[in-house]
């Protein structure tokens, strides 16, 4: 063999004398022998390989606990956002109910205005065109010039007869 081959088989022995050399150092009072030795070391690793095993089956309970306590609170949340849209989505209503019922009292307003004024535009000796009509939560105010106080009282009954119409506010003028 040449000097090239002897190297790995020259390295084998010098890590095997390293070994046996750091074993007997480590423990020159130990009577056991090498196997019992070995033995030993191999019931140190399977016990720590089971200490091992007990923790991690121990985070994974602990992950288990923590993974339920964390989908509990999500579910808490998503059920007080429920609750809080629900709400949300009642005044949403409410308002909208509210503005509604004013636009339908306005277009009812603008309507009664509409029919007093047709009224008065009809009556021969009312000016109709002169009077300014304005409505207001069903109540209709009258300005403007009125030939006589016949024709004034006139006027508040022709309003008072349109429909929808609460009273009457006469600030006609006689001329």
């Amino acid at each position: 063999m040449t000097p090239t081959q002897n190297l790995p088989r020259l390295g084998a022995i010098a890590l095997a004398v390293a070994l046996a050399t750091g074993l007997a150092a480590c423990n020159k009072n130990d009577d056991r022998t090498a196997g019992q030795k070995l033995d030993a070391g191999i019931a140190k690793t399977e016990q720590a390989a089971q200490d091992v095993q007990a923790k991690a089956a121990e985070a994974a309970r602990d992950a288990k606990v923590a993974a339920s306590e964390a989908a509990a609170d999500t579910k808490a949340a998503t059920k007080e956002a429920g609750a809080e849209i629900r709400q949300e989505a009642r005044e949403a209503k409410a308002e909208v109910s509210a503005a509604a019922e004013r636009v339908g009292d306005l277009a009812s307003d603008a309507a009664t205005t509409a029919a007093v004024k047709t009224k008065l535009l009809a009556d021969s000796e009312l000016s109709g065109l002169q009077i300014n009509v304005d409505t207001k939560d069903h109540v209709v105010t009258l300005t403007g010039p009125a030939p006589n106080a016949s024709a004034k009282a006139r006027a508040e009954t022709i309003a008072l007869a349109v429909s929808g119409v609460k009273s009457v506010n006469n600030n006609l003028t006689v001329n």
